[in-house]
């Protein structure tokens, strides 16, 4: 019994010393869904995938310091962290990129939008064979919705964004911007304000060891930015 108790104990450290622990998950909920929300994502030309459970939206515990309001962005985890008050955030599963990896720093919501169009950039259009520009809708690769990175005035070309390819999750694969399922950043798009800043912990900052998860490649979904 005190053998167990000791490894009970030994667990529950390991646990708190990762930083986030797991308390309450928020199940996708179409609440904060728009009529048009609904209508697009019930013809959305992918298969629904079931989410595995540690990227599944989650209230955790939270450790580190930054203000409530504003977005963490743990790549090595594939975790996005909106801070709550109280020492909590609500943690989201996400698609990183390797060029993501290799970006961190401290930025800011500069502008937000639905169903975003997509403009590929000379660098894609040279990878792929890609149109000039894509429609808002559940076949762009933007998703949903989209929250544009800037340092100052200047846009990083970075976003967060959906996604039409949920059954990357959890994984490294997109050319830099970070994903997540329509659902869930139709939650985070409804609570985040313009100018919430967002923090892009660099390598070996989070809580997973840098390199710990091997990055795939999807075979478009990793050109789009």
């Amino acid at each position: 019994m005190r053998a167990k108790a000791l490894m009970l104990a030994v667990f529950g450290v390991g646990l708190m010393l990762g930083g986030c622990m797991q308390t309450t998950v928020e199940p996708a909920s179409e609440a904060s869904m728009t009529p048009r929300d609904k209508k697009l994502l019930a013809a959305a030309p992918y298969e629904k995938v079931t989410i595995p459970e540690q990227f599944q939206r989650a209230i955790v515990a939270y450790h580190r310091k930054e203000q409530p309001g504003s977005i963490v962005i743990d790549s090595d985890a594939k975790y996005l962290y909106y801070v709550l008050d109280g020492g909590k955030a609500i943690r989201y599963g996400v698609t990183v990129g390797e060029e993501a990896l290799a970006w961190s720093g401290v930025a800011k919501v500069g502008r937000k939008a639905e169903w975003p169009t997509w403009t590929p950039t000379a660098e894609i259009k040279k990878r792929m064979d890609v149109p000039n520009f894509v429609s808002g809708g559940p076949q762009n690769p933007m998703g949903a919705r989209a929250m544009y990175l800037y340092e100052g005035n200047k846009d990083t070309l970075y976003r967060i964004h959906g996604t039409n390819q949920p059954e990357y999750i959890g994984q490294a694969i997109s050319s830099g911007c970070i994903r997540m399922t329509n659902e869930d950043v139709i939650d985070l798009y409804n609570r985040v304000k313009p100018g919430a800043v967002v923090v892009v912990l660099a390598p070996g900052q989070g809580d997973a060891p840098f390199g710990s998860s091997s990055p795939r490649l999807a075979a478009a979904g990793g050109l789009f930015r």
